[in-house]
């Protein structure tokens, strides 16, 4: 029989071992100077990952709401790219990068006359340098043309 087939899962477990014992277990602090990308790190947190607008005249104008979002990790936090679903939102953030436990917002501005009447639910992506990278949050509500109301009761 083949040696390297043998010895390769084996060499492959221990190496797994050794990497394993090295860091710290959960809960546990790691010693001085053996701070892991782990525990140096932003963590993006939003008070209110979801918005819901109501029921909204769809040419009533553009809305728009401000997510509030903290940093709870020890290392400062950095938004780099925001996505929404669709051309109705718009995104508004600053580049700065947002102290441990500072706070900072994110400005979304839906334009509902883009859209036809009715329930929408719109998903923003918001990726940053914070652990777990992509973080998402939505609006939602429904818009109305209250000129076909009218129509439909004449």
């Amino acid at each position: 029989m083949n040696t390297r087939l043998i010895l390769l899962p084996f060499v492959g477990c221990l190496l797994f071992t050794t990497v394993a014992a090295q860091r710290p277990k959960r809960g546990e602090k790691p010693s001085a100077g053996q701070e892991t990308s782990e525990t140096a790190q932003a963590r993006l947190r939003f008070v209110e990952p979801t918005f819901d607008f109501g029921t909204i005249e769809r040419r009533g104008g553009d809305l728009i709401h401000e997510f509030e979002f903290v940093n709870e990790g020890t290392s400062p936090l950095v938004l780099v790219r925001v996505i929404t679903s669709c051309s109705c939102l718009k995104a508004h953030f600053s580049k700065r990068p947002v102290a441990p436990g500072e706070r900072g917002t994110l400005r979304i501005t839906y334009e509902p006359h883009k859209r036809e009447p009715g329930v929408f639910n719109k998903v923003i992506q918001i990726y940053s340098n914070s652990a777990g990278g992509r973080v998402v949050v939505t609006v939602q509500g429904n818009s109305v043309d209250t000129d076909r109301k009218t129509k439909n009761r004449n």
